[in-house]
């Protein structure tokens, strides 16, 4: 028996190993464990660890678990540093514009932008559990963190920075504390088509407020509806600066053409031409196009963001609002990537290491930041192996901001709203909405709502009505679940609905309910309407009520309490109330509420066939199945 049970172990522990093998990320050529085949995988098994996302099994019992990227250092292969180093440097091309654009999109300075791109990714390098994922500044976060930040800071950088910054301590704080509390799966409460509404509306604000800085003009900023009317007066009065709007306009088209080129930097190809055009023409003396300006030199500090008692309310809803837009984006595209590398990713631990990045951002002169869904595939399209692809970007950056504060000077503001819109963009869901509307139509017209609810309200406003209809969906789902009482169909095994078979057979004396949701506050009361109705409704007089509860799920205190006023109104009939396919964690819990022992083990049939048997015998009832 011991020599039985140990090879049993054995096989246990070999699959276990195999399993990781195969999930773990794609290796490079050259790597000393091939995942080409399972017979390859068996190889592995015992010679070296298999490393995962998160690490060999003692790295994730351990306190280790919690740092991801030092998993990763201890098991890291020589043959992925040729392939991380070039791929943090493709990377930087694109964090340095990217990050200076959605930060001036975001009402802070421009170098706040590379300050939350620098220690985040750093940060994320320690934390994150996903091998590839590209955290910093995103453009569906800029209109969320510009509506807390404008009317507060009153045109003041340093308190623009001071709001954002405290903004980001306070998401990161959120994070981390729904991670430690393993509050992942919140990210999975908003439904598709109530995401797809609050992300178009958060593309539309974001597009709209870059327009102004597209054509060479500004206007006061009061929501994406007054924007539009705006940008229209501003046009129209002449404001329109031809060489800023001809320079937007220019690097726009070149970031879409080069867009369908997945290993071509457009974005930077796009930029660097951009500020070629302004610093060889003088077109910010000649013409009066805006640009970017010297950087200061250096490198972030630790700084405790300090704001007025009197902002703190608005700029902790601003970072819960935050936090629920970037786990929601994080959240998507780390289960995205850990499906394609077969790395699977604890959304707790995505939670903690968003939190820590955020939190770190925060401290350094940075602002909210999230999942980068045009940087990632970037840093994968050029081969990055690991978290020290965004180590070297963060490094790069760095450096940059340090030697060749000046290199930016001439990088027209037309050009970073050019970038802003383009990712803008990228967030429209309009084709998967065709087919929901086809198919579902008010979860259309949902999804609808929740867009016109952030073009309308505002961001922060939008969000708190999708999350409001998210719960109002959920609950009338459970309101008003599909109830059926159920009778015999010739040529059919069990017993089906009558109300879709009219000619079932019912048994004489019985009635089958069957309630296709958990029985909870919402609709206790209408499950005891729906009872009695079947029982007056029956075509002949009611002896038994048996309900097939294998679909109910779970039971709360209020609809406990409601069987026991309907087994008493049943009883008062003359009428028995049973039960058939319960489960045992819904008997445990009506035993918790002190109602098993009423009902008695008895009621409680294993098989809806074994209640009608049962009836039947109980009753002498004549009955051919």
């Amino acid at each position: 028996m011991v020599r039985r049970t140990l090879i049993v172990r054995a096989r246990v522990d070999d699959r276990q190993a195999l399993e990781a093998g195969l999930g773990s990320a794609r290796k490079p050529e050259g790597a000393r464990c091939s995942d080409r085949s399972t017979r390859d995988a068996r190889r592995c098994i015992g010679r070296e660890p298999i490393v995962t996302a998160s690490g060999t099994s003692a790295d994730r019992t351990g306190w280790l678990r919690w740092l991801p990227g030092l998993q990763v250092l201890r098991h890291y292969e020589g043959a992925w540093l040729a392939r991380d180093f070039v791929a943090g440097l493709v990377l930087t091309t694109m964090l340095v514009p990217v990050g200076i654009a959605y930060a001036v999109a975001s009402g802070v300075p421009g170098i706040n932008g590379l300050y939350a791109t620098i220690v985040p990714l750093l940060a994320y390098a320690i934390f994150g559990p996903s091998r590839i994922l590209v955290l910093g500044p995103d453009s569906s976060l800029a209109p969320v963190i510009l509506a807390i930040v404008l009317p507060l800071s009153r045109g003041d950088p340093a308190r623009a920075v001071a709001i954002a910054s405290l903004m980001a301590v306070v998401s990161g704080i959120v994070c981390i504390v729904g991670g430690a509390l393993k509050l992942g799966f919140v990210t999975e409460l908003l439904s598709k088509p109530i995401r797809y509404g609050y992300m178009n509306g958060i593309a539309f604000t974001v597009l709209v407020s870059q327009v102004p800085k597209l054509l060479g003009f500004s206007v006061d900023e009061g929501g994406p509806l007054r924007d539009i009317a705006a940008i229209a007066r501003s046009i129209l009065d002449g404001r329109v600066n031809p060489a800023a709007a001809a320079v937007g306009f220019g690097t726009l088209a070149a970031i879409l053409v080069l867009k369908r080129y997945k290993r071509v930097p457009g974005t930077l190809i796009a930029v660097v031409g951009a500020l070629l055009v302004v610093a060889v023409f003088d077109l910010d003396r000649a013409a009066g196009v805006k640009v970017l300006g010297s950087l200061p030199q250096g490198l972030p500090s630790f700084t405790l963001p300090t704001i007025p008692l009197a902002d703190l309310r608005a700029v902790v809803i601003g970072g819960c609002a935050v936090a629920m837009v970037a786990l929601a984006d994080t959240s998507v595209l780390s289960r995205t990537y850990a499906a394609r590398l077969r790395a699977p990713v604890d959304p707790n631990r995505e939670m903690i290491a968003l939190g820590a990045a955020n939190l770190a951002g925060g401290l350094f002169q940075g602002f909210p930041i999230s999942s980068s869904s045009s940087r990632t595939p970037v840093a994968e399209a050029s081969g990055a192996r690991t978290q020290l692809t965004g180590v070297v970007g963060a490094l790069a950056v760095a450096l940059l901001l340090v030697f060749a504060p000046n290199l930016l000077r001439d990088l027209p503001n037309s050009a970073l709203a050019a970038v802003v819109i383009a990712a803008a963009l990228g967030l429209f869901e309009v084709s998967d909405l065709r087919r929901i509307f086809r198919i579902q139509n008010w979860e259309f017209w949902l999804s609808i709502v929740c867009f016109l609810g952030v073009v309308y309200f505002g961001v922060i406003e939008g969000i708190g009505l999708a999350i409001g209809l998210a719960v109002i969906e959920f609950l009338w789902d459970g309101w008003r679940p599909h109830h059926a009482v159920l009778g015999r169909v010739e040529g059919l095994r069990g017993y089906h609905d009558l109300k879709r078979y009219p000619d079932a057979r019912v048994v004489p004396g019985l009635v089958l309910f069957r309630w296709d949701a958990p029985l909870f506050f919402a609709n206790a009361e209408l499950f005891h309407e729906r009872v009695l109705e079947a029982v007056a409704q029956s075509s002949t007089p009611v002896k038994r009520v048996v309900v097939t509860a294998e679909p109910v799920t779970s039971i709360d205190v209020t609809s406990a309490d409601m069987l026991a006023d309907l087994e008493q109104s049943l009883h008062a009939s003359g009428i028995e109330l049973k039960f058939a396919e319960m489960k045992d964690p819904v008997k445990d819990k009506l035993k918790r509420f002190e109602l098993f022992e009423r009902f008695g083990e008895a009621s409680f049939a294993p098989t809806v066939g074994a209640a009608v048997d049962a009836y039947v015998r109980d009753h002498s009832v004549q009955w051919e199945p």
